[in-house]
């Protein structure tokens, strides 16, 4: 608490509501007992100005442009190390040892295959289900064939549940992937990394040798560490509300992919190169920026824009240079797509229309170009976010579980309905 407080005049009285502090960011107004106080509710649609919770794990200032992981700048996160790297900060607070790393890392490989019995759970889809429909259901399913790990209240449950899922959910993306290209699904290897591991469970075949490219390794774990959280998103706020009632780690996680699909918010990187695809070359990009600009025409600019950040997305930068990498291991230094992707954010960056609302390249602008490049079909897309997004999921899951403040979550609600009236049987009714 900062000793400060905040005053509130309701119907001319006036009542005080206690100050919080963060180690850094704005001040938090506690208004926990607001409704017992003045009997009154706050109207914030979207929880924009809500605090949820209180939180180590993450911190985003919009207007700086800035995403820390435990402290670290997401730059200095996605360069300095792998993404267990990431995930071993995420979870623990801290960047391992290399003895810590070693173990990490063993944990997790030694995880990576699931139970023999779930592939025959995917024989039940259609041959043309979408990935992430397959995606909810076979994570949500892991809890009924791995019920060992479902008790929150104990603490060695709650990590074993946090490995596994780290550890099977690119597995299951990888057999979902297969599945809707109807190829045989391929086992993990214990030797490869997690991102390499990723690879080539999704691009081998039992014909013929697979070699993981290095450089895709590398871009694809970069894109796994700059997805892996950010703060209480939409679907971090899902898997948290989830886990507030008890629901087993697995259900709450389900749920988080359900929310990701959402094209709102997972599903941005697609609808951005759809946007470029359209566009198709630069010399045609004052038309769209035009239309951009037209209150009157539908057409919206895909990948400018955060509702968070008002500044640069710090991710995009690094994205951008994973892009170019991909691209010239391909021979594609050229690529229509990034060369109207590039001169877009060069003309946007300069006008004053986007200028003075702040409307930046994201993330979602560059990885679209990186994936579709290595080879994923846009479907798959959003399946690769909740792959990365599953270790920060965890990681909010088993703080908010730990924290001692914790209720269910129960959100209120602003009443326009039918006040009480009298209910008419239907021989009545005209």
């Amino acid at each position: 608490m900062s000793g400060k407080s905040a005053t509130l005049i309701l119907d001319n009285k006036s009542h005080e509501f206690p100050v919080y502090e963060g180690s850094t960011g704005p001040d938090v107004i506690d208004i926990s007992k607001l409704y017992a106080q003045t009997g009154a509710f706050t109207y914030d649609p979207g929880f924009t100005s809500t605090a949820s919770c209180a939180s180590t794990i993450t911190y985003i200032d919009g207007d700086a442009g800035i995403l820390r992981y435990r402290g670290y700048p997401i730059d200095q996160v996605a360069e300095g190390g792998d993404f267990l790297d990431c995930c071993y900060l995420l979870l623990y607070g801290e960047l391992p040892t290399a003895a810590q790393k070693a173990d990490f890392d063993t944990r997790v490989t030694r995880h990576t295959m699931v139970h023999e019995q779930m592939s025959r759970f995917f024989t039940g889809f259609r041959r043309d289900a979408h990935p992430m429909s397959i995606m909810v259901a076979s994570v949500g399913a892991m809890a009924a064939f791995y019920h060992d790990s479902t008790d929150i209240s104990d603490p060695m449950a709650r990590e074993i549940a946090s490995i596994r899922m780290i550890a099977k959910v690119p597995t299951l993306a990888a057999m979902a992937f297969k599945y809707h290209i109807g190829q045989p699904f391929v086992y993990p290897k214990n030797d490869l990394d997690y991102a390499s591991n990723f690879l080539r469970m999704c691009f081998a075949v039992p014909c013929e040798d697979y070699v993981v490219n290095p450089v895709f390794s590398r871009a694809l774990d970069r894109i796994f560490t700059l997805h892996a959280d950010h703060e209480q998103n939409a679907s971090t706020s899902t898997v948290r509300l989830a886990g507030s009632s008890g629901a087993n780690p697995f259900a709450c996680i389900a749920a988080g992919i359900a929310c990701l699909w959402g094209p709102a918010h997972g599903g941005a990187n697609e609808a951005a190169l759809k946007m470029l695809e359209e566009i198709g070359s630069a010399d045609r990009i004052p038309e769209f920026v035009n239309r951009a600009k037209d209150k009157n025409d539908p057409f919206r600019l895909m990948g400018f824009g955060h509702r968070v950040y008002k500044n640069y997305d710090p991710r995009a930068k690094i994205m951008q240079q994973t892009s170019r990498e991909v691209l010239a291991e391909l021979g594609k230094k050229n690529d229509p797509l990034l060369e109207v992707a590039v001169e877009l954010e060069k003309v946007a960056l300069q006008d004053e229309y986007f200028v003075e609302r702040k409307l930046y390249p994201n993330i979602d602008f560059y990885s679209g170009i990186t994936l579709r490049a290595m080879g994923f079909p846009t479907s798959m897309f959003t399946v690769l976010f909740s792959v990365a997004r599953t270790v920060g999921w965890i990681a909010q899951w088993k703080e908010m579980i730990e924290d001692p403040d914790q209720r269910i979550g129960r959100p209120r609600q602003l009443y326009r309905g039918e006040v009480e009236r009298e209910y008419i049987p239907t021989t009545k009714r005209g």
